[in-house]
């Protein structure tokens, strides 16, 4: 009985700390042809309320499969699951394995936008590894939709690079990384640069970081800042570039990751 009362209290408490900061929902089943995903509502959420930024986060190779809980084990649902609070519908899919694929993303961004009131102009996505490579192939299949981009240690499986140039980016990798080589990330800067469709990119090579390490950028409100600073309603667009995202801000960013494994955050 005592366990059953003490693990009662414990869920009631953690309906209840959701209950202050938002709501959050698995959706199953729920989009044709697009993933299985969490979707956080934040507090000041109102069904027939002021329209609200969308943030779509996408993971690595790890958290594929079926179990959708494992995608709450590092990223944006977990960052605010942990106290951050960013006030903007979140919605963190589940890939259950091989590369992401643009068009089952974008039906849940439009089913989004069927049924709660997103703010068009301001949808930002961001990934890392696996999810770094779906972040660029998604922007640069629909760069219209997306007012900002955060492509972590990733690449692109594009052919024609292009549209990335037309949408705020920033691309950052490390520089030992042996998951993913850095290179993948290099491809993509020199062929913008080299068409002279560089102006809204951001790119930094942190030195010596692994592959893990920008799992940190989650939980580091720089991030957010930046994503949040861009809107498709900006005319001409321009990149954020007063925001910088140093070595140490991102060993100094949510510590408790120093207990997990990094290296297994792909």
């Amino acid at each position: 009985m005592r366990y059953l009362l003490t693990s009662l209290l414990l869920l009631l408490g953690t309906f209840g700390a959701w209950a202050q900061k938002g709501q959050l929902s698995s959706q199953v089943n729920t989009v044709d042809n697009g993933y299985n995903f969490w979707l956080y509502t934040p507090e000041d959420y109102e069904p027939q309320g002021h329209p609200l930024p969308l943030v779509i986060f996408l993971h690595g190779a790890s958290l594929c499969g079926n179990n959708l809980d494992k995608v709450r084990r590092y990223g944006t649902i977990d960052a605010v699951e942990k106290g951050k609070i960013i006030p903007t519908f979140i919605v963190a899919p589940q890939n259950p394995g091989g590369n992401w694929k643009p068009e089952r993303l974008n039906n849940i961004l439009e089913w989004m936008k069927a049924h709660y009131p997103v703010d068009t102009t301001r949808v930002y996505v961001l990934g890392m590894s696996l999810g770094g490579y779906g972040t660029l192939d998604f922007v640069g299949t629909y760069p219209e939709k997306i007012a900002a981009a955060m492509a972590l240690c990733g690449g692109t499986t594009l052919k024609d690079v292009s549209p990335l140039g037309k949408v705020p980016l920033w691309i950052m990798h490390g520089t030992a990384d042996r998951a993913v080589s850095i290179r993948q990330s290099k491809c993509i800067v020199e062929a913008l640069q080299q068409q002279g469709n560089d102006k809204l990119l951001r790119y930094d090579w942190v030195q010596g970081g692994n592959h893990g390490i920008l799992a940190r950028l989650f939980y580091m409100q720089k991030t957010y800042d930046w994503l949040f600073t861009h809107s498709t309603a900006d005319k001409p667009r321009t990149v954020a570039r007063n925001f910088e995202i140093t070595k140490d801000d991102i060993r100094s960013t949510y510590n408790d990751l120093k207990n997990k494994d990094l290296n297994e955050f792909d």
